[in-house]
């Protein structure tokens, strides 16, 4: 076998897709790829042809991945062809364990990382060359002591010099094959250091992003109480009123950039669950439309939709469907010349619905395209244009689609000429029950009841804006700057519901918590965590040290407001003074 020979690598994977993608991935090593749809096809391919290494998926029907590979290692031919494992779910130590007893040397997951996979296969191709070159020259090293013997027996004296020279040969060649040896040991303990580099800068990348959002959001809730103190008192200046509007899109512009950026972390590592129900598509669309309406009618454009008549019903969380349509919407808006036009459309197809969004915005480049939902894809922007992004909202858009067994597609006729989103999911049978149909029995306005409320953040701004804002409501309101200060002050006051910031020096937030629960009057207070961490962990860690609610930074006042509504109307007894601000 020459050097420049190309070796077999088989291929064995019951997907089609998935072949095409090993073959597109593998090609630039450039060696015979050997495709297999069964085990036995593998097996039969192996009987007829030697193979360098074997790429072999796990799950496949009649004969998995464990019984092939048993079956190729039990056969003394092929007993020490090594065979990398392909699988889409999660691995245990086991699972692993059984690999390695079948015959695997090493395990690949889906989705595979073309640079990952590409390497280990050269790895493995490349120690089979290395041990085609070591028989071979076994073979010749034999065949040369054949006649070294021969010559040894005939001109012993004549071929001395001839055999020390040989063997010198041999002595260099063994030298070069053990440099090669430890090039190669080298060459693959650097490559699992990288791997281990790559698994600890993704957990840092998450770690960052959690803190990221965490310290974005703190600023942003003293901020966005702010506005809505302004939003309390009379503005009779009109420039003030638009500055302040203005103030309000770009915060809720920013809160909902960060609140992307934590889900596409947490969709790329499986960490979201959906809460699906029946309800009215038509429901979404409006609670979609009215998170963009501001940027619509600020931008000036005539949008237009069409719904048909009667009930179309999807199986859908609500929160992440609503915010994948408005990120579309929001894109057309952002995308589109002001005083330009964008058009929803909503009709049935079959046993799906089909939602499209047109714009006659600035259309989309025939080469970005087919890449437009992929993860920090942007277009190419005009320094005159007043919007950007992060290039993660369309990914996000598709994933989320997906989770709701939908898909979505881009169209264009190129740059200047608008563009065609086309969304497609499942509808739910006619027959099928919508909680959502049910009317809510109707229940007359009821003033709003002044509540006992306790406030503790260590952010001075954050601390006082908040406490003004529910005074302004109504409220009787208790301040306190750390977590100390806010246990004395509960004892003191016995607020009906306290607000506490779970980042707080002297006692963090749990600890406040906890402390108040231990105590029998502070098992009727309701305590709310406010804070900038918003991941499920963070959440049930709130629960675990007694919260009963967990509201992120920046605090939307309507759902403060629905919290305080639910509660019953009698407070606990406490004294009757007025609110106060505790300072360290």
């Amino acid at each position: 076998m020459g050097a420049n020979d190309k070796v077999n690598i088989l291929l064995v994977d019951d997907q089609p897709a998935r072949l095409l993608t090993y073959q597109s991935v593998l090609s630039e090593l450039g060696q015979n790829l050997v495709c297999a749809h069964s085990g036995l096809e593998a097996l039969d391919k192996l009987m007829h042809e030697e193979f360098a290494v074997v790429l072999l998926d796990v799950s496949m029907p009649g004969m998995d991945g464990f019984e092939a590979a048993r079956l190729i290692h039990d056969h003394p031919r092929f007993e020490k062809t090594p065979i990398i494992f392909v699988t889409g779910v999660h691995v245990t130590d086991l699972d692993r364990l059984k690999g390695y007893k079948a015959g695997a040397v090493d395990y690949v997951s889906i989705p595979v990382v073309p640079e990952i996979l590409r390497s280990k296969v050269a790895v493995l191709v490349e120690l089979y060359c290395k041990r085609r070159e070591l028989l071979e020259l076994n073979r010749n090293l034999g065949q040369a002591n054949e006649r070294l013997a021969e010559a040894n027996t005939t001109l012993q004296a004549e071929k001395t010099r001839e055999l020390e020279a040989l063997n010198a040969t041999l002595q260099r060649a063994n030298a070069e094959l053990e440099r090669a040896n430890r090039s190669l040991q080298s060459e693959v303990a650097e490559r699992a250091r990288a791997e281990r580099a790559l698994k600890e800068a993704d957990r840092h990348k998450d770690e960052f992003l959690a803190m990221l959002a965490h310290e974005l959001r703190n600023p942003l809730a003293p901020m966005l109480n702010a506005v809505q103190l302004m939003r309390m008192k009379p503005a009779t200046d009109q420039q003030l009123s638009w500055s302040r509007d203005v103030i309000e899109r770009q915060l809720a512009h920013l809160t909902r950039l960060v609140d992307d950026l934590l889900d596409v972390a947490r969709i790329t590592r499986g960490r979201i669950n959906l809460s699906r129900e029946p309800i009215e598509l038509g429901t979404l669309v409006a609670r979609a439309v009215e998170i963009v309406q501001p940027l619509i009618q600020e931008r000036g454009h005539q949008f237009t939709t069409e719904i048909p008549d009667g009930t179309l019903r999807v199986n859908a969380d609500p929160l992440r469907l609503t915010q994948a349509l408005g990120n579309v919407l929001g894109n057309a808006a952002k995308y589109t010349e002001r005083q330009g036009h964008i058009s929803l459309s909503v009709r049935r197809q079959g046993t799906e619905i089909d939602i499209r969004v047109r714009d006659n915005g600035i259309g989309i480049p025939a080469e970005v395209l087919p890449r437009i939902f992929d993860l920090f894809t942007r277009l190419d922007r005009r320094s005159d244009h007043p919007h950007s992004g992060l290039g993660i909202g369309l990914a996000l858009v598709r994933r989320l689609l997906q989770m709701h067994d939908g898909t979505i597609s881009a169209h264009s006729e190129g740059t200047g000429r608008g563009s065609e989103f086309v969304i497609r999911l499942p509808m739910l049978p006619e027959t099928t029950q919508s909680v959502n149909g049910r009317q809510p029995a109707t229940t007359a306005d009821a003033p709003p009841v002044r509540r006992r409320i306790l406030v503790a953040d260590d952010n001075a701004d954050a601390l006082q804006t908040l406490a003004t804002v529910l005074e302004l409501s109504g409220h009787e309101v208790f301040s306190a700057a750390n977590g100390s200060l806010a246990l004395e002050c509960a004892e003191r006051h016995l607020p009906e519901v306290a607000l506490l910031d779970i980042g707080m020096p002297l006692l963090d937030g749990y600890e406040v918590a906890r402390r108040i629960r231990a105590q029998a009057w502070g098992k009727r207070i309701t305590l709310v965590a406010l804070t900038g961490w918003g991941q499920e962990s963070d959440r049930r860690r709130s629960q675990e040290a007694g919260f009963d609610s967990h509201l992120v930074k920046p605090l939307d006042l309507g759902k403060l407001t629905q919290l305080l509504a639910r509660l019953p109307a009698s407070a606990p007894a406490a004294d009757e003074a007025g609110g106060h601000t505790l300072n360290s």
